[in-house]
């Protein structure tokens, strides 16, 4: 089976997203079915979210069994080496921001792909990237974090828009693409490492 380099990044941000929502579940001591259904609200929430925005039916998941695959490889792998792992914080964050990354770039590219305009498709790009995360901090009673004042979406948010300034100086979208990525996660790592922050407008 041949697969391009929306694919590869769509597999490899299944996996991280899953990984990152059992990782939230364990710690919350849920069961291998809580946890199993964490990883599938976290891979899958922000892509249902887009393609129900654009009305593109069937949503990506149900026409794509890697996605499935993914996301039971990573809630599976996290179950056998969650116990082993000492730095579970540390990992959760890493594969958080990875799959912040990737997802923003396979939304950007539905975006343009349905041929809409480019703030459109940056928009586009941080509800993929955000909204699982969203859905997965929900259903364990977390505040969001894309609600806080740490940079999250607006990682997504940058990244998405150098990706259009990349191209508009004849970049090519594949490269872009990788930058965009690479871009959201250091931004996403700086931003914590940093304690970097949203001004507040009010008291």
């Amino acid at each position: 089976m041949h697969l391009n380099f929306i694919d590869i990044i769509e597999i490899i941000g299944t996996f991280s997203f899953a990984v990152s929502g059992a990782f939230a579940a364990m710690e919350k001591n849920l069961d291998p079915f809580g946890i199993l259904i964490i990883a599938f609200a976290t891979a899958i929430g922000g892509g249902t979210i887009r393609d129900l925005l654009i009305g593109s039916f069937p949503v990506a998941w149900l026409k794509n069994s890697n996605a499935a695959w993914a996301i039971f490889g990573g809630a599976i792998s996290s179950l056998f080496f969650g116990r082993h792992l000492k730095l579970i914080h540390k990992l959760l964050f890493l594969f958080d921001a990875l799959g912040l990354g990737l997802f923003t770039v396979i939304g950007l590219e539905k975006g343009l792909a349905f041929h809409l305009s480019n703030p459109v498709c940056v928009a586009l790009g941080t509800i993929t990237g955000c909204f699982g995360g969203v859905l997965r901090d929900v259903m364990l009673n977390n505040v969001p974090l894309i609600f806080h004042k740490e940079f999250y979406a607006s990682a997504s948010i940058l990244g998405a828009s150098g990706y259009f300034l990349l191209v508009s100086l004849n970049i090519s979208e594949d490269v872009a693409g990788i930058s965009a990525m690479m871009s959201i996660v250091v931004i996403r790592l700086l931003a914590v490492r940093y304690n970097w922050t949203l001004p507040k407008f009010y008291v």
